[in-house]
């Protein structure tokens, strides 16, 4: 069976589907089931989903730990037990002005402690919050620290009485927007669930770069009564064209792609190959610079991405050493070798 290249696609996941689900494309076209995605979208949520592949997917918790960016639409008045508008109404309030939910905004930005919604993946005894709850279990969720880059008002359905609101917010790993909406709906004495969800970034990744963006309507209070137009093609060749799309869209790991990712690079010089392959100890003359402190991406001579190593002030820590070029040896991720 054809099989192509390991890397990196950016994809634009679909109202209505889950992530896992959405991974389906990627495994088709890549001819693949080793896939992993660097952040899952609730399933009424769409946007950017950053796909590792093959090889690449030993990547994913460096990735994961990006900061992200969304839009997002908040109705006010009504809360629902998931905090979206999946979920069953448990609780009904006045809705708040403009000014009042201005004012409530500029308590979020910074450093806050939140608490995650029941309905989440987040374990508690082993479980997830969101199983438990689902068995008519009560679960206390344990507040966390996040981080609110900005949050900024984009715009309201109306001044005097708030019904629905498109806010836009950066944010770091771990952070809930369905929590957020909540907690600033009770800060201006209201109450209120999250309607319509995009994410819009993962650190260097955008949206408007991934494969299926213009398939995604502009996000506005106007997609409330707006439908999406359907694509008219038969299943088959639109699963081909899909295939097409994704295949074009793949980015190999390159020294350009690994310094997106937030990783130095450095070139391994060609006889010192075999060393790192077998994860031996690393020195400084291995390497055509000197390896700068923190995550480095190697490459061979030849531009080939070999792994990554972490070096301290004192050593060097092998991440990994991708299989591809280990074909005989263990794979060393993760170990201490100094």
């Amino acid at each position: 069976m054809q099989t192509f290249d390991s890397g990196i696609i950016l994809y634009a996941k679909k109202t209505g589907i889950t992530s896992f689900s959405s991974l389906w494309d990627i495994k088709h076209a890549l001819k693949t089931k080793k896939v992993g995605h660097t952040g899952t979208l609730d399933s009424f949520a769409d946007g950017l989903l950053v796909v590792l592949s093959g090889s690449m997917t030993r990547l994913v918790s460096h990735i994961t730990n990006f900061d992200k960016t969304y839009e997002a639409v908040i109705r006010f008045g009504i809360e629902t037990d998931t905090l979206d508008p999946s979920g069953q109404q448990i609780k009904t309030s006045s809705l708040p002005s403009k000014q009042d939910l201005q004012k409530a905004l500029l308590q979020f930005e910074g450093n806050q402690l939140q608490i995650p919604p029941a309905y989440s993946a987040v374990h508690v005894n082993g479980k997830r919050a969101s199983d438990l709850a689902r068995e008519g279990k009560t679960v206390e969720m344990k507040a966390r620290p996040v981080t609110i880059h900005e949050i900024s008002l984009m715009s309201v359905s109306d001044e005097d009485a708030v019904e629905y609101a498109h806010i836009r917010v950066s944010v770091s790993k771990g952070t809930y927007i369905r929590s957020l909406a909540r907690d600033i709906a009770y800060a201006c004495s209201s109450c209120a669930h999250l309607v319509k969800l995009r994410r819009t970034s993962i650190g260097p990744f955008s949206l408007s770069d991934a494969c299926f963006s213009s398939e995604l309507e502009e996000f506005s209070l106007s997609m409330l009564k707006n439908h999406s137009n359907s694509i008219d093609l038969s299943e088959t060749d639109r699963n081909e064209e899909r295939s097409i799309e994704i295949r074009k869209s793949l980015i190999s790991m390159t020294e350009e792609a690994s310094l997106q990712c937030g990783f130095h690079t450095v070139i391994l010089k060609q006889q010192h190959e075999s060393d790192f392959y077998h994860g031996r100890t690393l020195f400084n003359e291995y390497f055509h610079d000197i390896p700068l402190q923190g995550e480095n991406a190697v490459f061979s001579e030849n531009r080939k991405f070999c792994g990554l190593i972490q070096k301290t002030d004192k050593r060097y820590d092998y991440q990994f050493v991708l299989p591809s070029v280990l074909p005989h040896t263990e794979d060393k991720a993760g170990s201490n070798i100094l």
